[in-house]
């Protein structure tokens, strides 16, 4: 890639990981499934002049593709990170969609996978059961399993969207969001009764926080991404995506108090290392494949 690119996956991953530190600032003040519904509804209204009709045949899997995302992935990973308390293990755990997505690959597309990709998946999962006994989240098991969940969630999305085409990026995160936004609000109604009353007295640090999961997190660097996919194929650009979790750990010790122990250390290594693995494999398999230059 050309240093220009390179900056841009750089920035990419900044904003992402940026979405930890003041999601979870945010979190102190406004509930996990309220917060994702603010944060769909800002970047729904931002991106309704520009959405344009979804192909009705379509319809069905891109809307499976919005609740996998919009709703139960980002709504589960905000309330993981609300009870967790801190951001190194939800941001390294998150990571674990990627084995999940291999896996999901190969059960429901029939996609295979080598033995080596076998391993790094192994290798990602007993990853996750290592932080689980870290002594950071092991008497918050509730927020791991939500950690899981919107792994999951966000592999069964992944694994989904495979088969949609045709659909520009401001449609697809337009309606997408626009689509989360009403059962986001039904889910806290439910789960946070006090929840609209605490935007009464919610601080500007949390609308910040919204607004910056809204604006740079989902726009500007899904915005940056969807521009980077057009020059290059994602498995060149997933190894780059793995500095997101560093730098939101970094950012977890630094400003966020985080103090990760041994447990979180090891699982960490072992999640990153297979996810990684797994990445690397996925990008020699693309060159492989890849039709040989004239030169």
């Amino acid at each position: 890639m050309s240093l220009r690119d390179i900056l841009l996956v750089l920035a990419i991953c900044a904003a992402w990981a940026g979405n930890f530190l003041f999601s979870a600032h945010a979190l102190l003040e406004v509930p996990a499934f309220l917060y994702t519904a603010l944060r769909m509804a800002i970047v729904a209204l931002v991106l309704l002049p520009f959405l344009k009709p979804v192909p009705r045949a379509q319809w069905p899997r891109f809307l499976a593709v919005a609740l996998c995302m919009n709703v139960f992935h980002f709504g589960l990973s905000f309330w993981s990170l609300r009870m967790a308390g801190e951001l190194s293990a939800v941001a390294i755990v998150m990571q674990s969609y990627v084995p999940m997505s291999a896996l999901l690959a190969w059960w429901v597309l029939g996609e295979r996978f080598a033995w080596r990709t076998g391993t790094a998946i192994a290798a990602s999962f007993a990853g996750v059961l290592v932080i689980g006994f870290d002594p950071s989240i092991i008497d918050k098991p509730a927020a791991l399993a939500a950690m899981r969940a919107a792994a999951a969630f966000l592999a069964l999305g992944t694994v989904l969207m495979r088969r949609l085409g045709g659909i520009a990026l401001a449609t697809q995160q337009g309606w997408s969001a626009l689509i989360a936004v009403l059962p986001l609000l039904a889910i806290s109604f439910v789960l946070e009764p006090d929840g609209l009353a605490s935007l009464a007295d919610a601080s500007p640090r949390a609308w910040i926080g919204v607004g910056y999961s809204a604006l740079v997190a989902s726009l500007l660097g899904h915005g940056m991404y969807f521009l980077l996919l057009q020059r290059h194929p994602v498995a060149q650009l997933t190894p780059w995506l793995l500095l997101t979790p560093l730098l939101a750990v970094a950012l977890g010790i630094v400003f966020w108090g985080d103090i990760p122990g041994p447990q979180l250390w090891i699982g960490g290594a072992l999640v990153l290392g297979g996810v990684a693995a797994i990445a690397l494999r996925a990008l020699a398999r693309s060159r492989t494949l890849a039709p040989a230059r004239e030169i």
